[in-house]
C-alpha cells in the first residue's frame, strides 16, 4: 500500500471494514434491527469465542401474559453518549470525539444508541452503546436468552448486571481483518449491548481477541454503571 498516495490508499483499505461496520449497526440498532423484547409475543424466545423467526402463531394459555401487570424497574433509557466516562472513549477509540453521536430511534424512551468511531493512524476503531428498556424483566429475560443462543460460541461475564455475556468474532473482507467484540447485559427489564471492534489498516491484521474483549467489557461495566445510576427512586 506504500506505493499508492495515502489518502486513496486508507480509502481502499478502509471502504470494507466502514460497510461491514454499517451494516452491523443497521442490524443491531439501525432501521433493520429485530424489534425488541416489547413488541414480541408473550411465548417467543429471544466469554467469548474467536470465529469468523418469529411466530406468527397465537401464544398458548401458558404463555399468555398475566392477568396481573408485572412491574418495571426501569421505565425510560438513560441518555447513551454520555454514558462512559471521556476517559474511557479516549482509551478505546482514539481521535474520537468524546460526545460520541446518538442514533435515531423509533422510539427513543426505551432505545437510545449512541456510537464513536475514529482513525488514528492506520489504526480504526469502533464503539457502539445501547439501552434498551422492555416491558417487563421476563420480556428483558426472553430477549436475552434468544441473543445468546443466536451466537456461536461465547461465554459469561460474570460480576455484571443480573447476567452478562460476551463473544468475539474475527472477519476478512478483502484480505482486511475486523475483529468485533460484544457485550449483553441484562439488568432488572433493561438491556445493554456494547460492541466494540477494530482493525489495523497498515499490517491487514486485527487487534488481539483479548484486547477488544477487554475493551467491551470495560465499557459495558460504565454503561451498566450508568443505567444503575439513573434507576428511579
Amino acid at each position: 500500500m506504500r506505493d499508492l498516495p495515502l489518502p486513496l490508499a486508507l480509502t481502499a483499505r478502509l471502504s470494507p471494514v466502514l460497510v461491514i461496520a454499517c451494516a452491523g449497526w443497521a442490524l443491531t440498532s439501525g432501521p433493520f434491527a429485530a424489534p425488541s423484547a416489547e413488541h414480541h409475543a408473550a411465548g417467543q424466545r429471544a466469554g467469548h469465542t474467536d470465529t469468523g423467526s418469529s411466530s406468527g402463531a397465537a401464544p398458548s394459555p401458558s404463555s399468555a401474559p398475566s392477568a396481573t401487570a408485572q412491574p418495571t424497574t426501569y421505565t425510560s433509557a438513560p441518555a447513551p453518549c454520555t454514558a462512559i466516562p471521556e476517559k474511557t472513549i479516549t482509551s478505546l477509540v482514539p481521535k474520537a470525539k468524546t460526545a460520541g453521536k446518538e442514533i435515531p430511534s423509533t422510539d427513543s424512551e426505551l432505545r437510545r444508541t449512541c456510537s464513536w468511531n475514529a482513525l488514528d493512524g492506520y489504526d480504526y476503531r469502533w464503539l457502539d452503546v445501547s439501552f434498551e428498556i422492555m416491558r417487563s424483566e421476563e420480556a428483558a429475560r426472553t430477549s436475552y436468552q434468544q441473543r445468546t443462543e443466536e451466537k456461536d460460541g461465547g461465554g459469561a461475564v460474570p460480576g455484571l448486571g443480573d447476567a452478562a455475556y460476551s463473544h468475539v468474532g474475527l472477519s476478512t473482507e478483502d484480505k482486511q481483518q475486523s475483529r468485533e467484540g460484544m457485550v449483553l447485559v441484562r439488568v432488572a427489564n433493561a438491556l445493554v449491548v456494547v460492541n466494540y471492534s477494530g482493525s489495523d489498516f497498515d499490517s491487514g491484521k486485527a487487534p488481539a481477541t483479548d484486547e477488544i474483549n477487554k475493551g467491551a467489557i470495560q465499557a459495558a461495566r460504565a454503561a451498566v454503571s450508568t443505567l444503575e445510576g439513573s434507576r428511579p427512586s
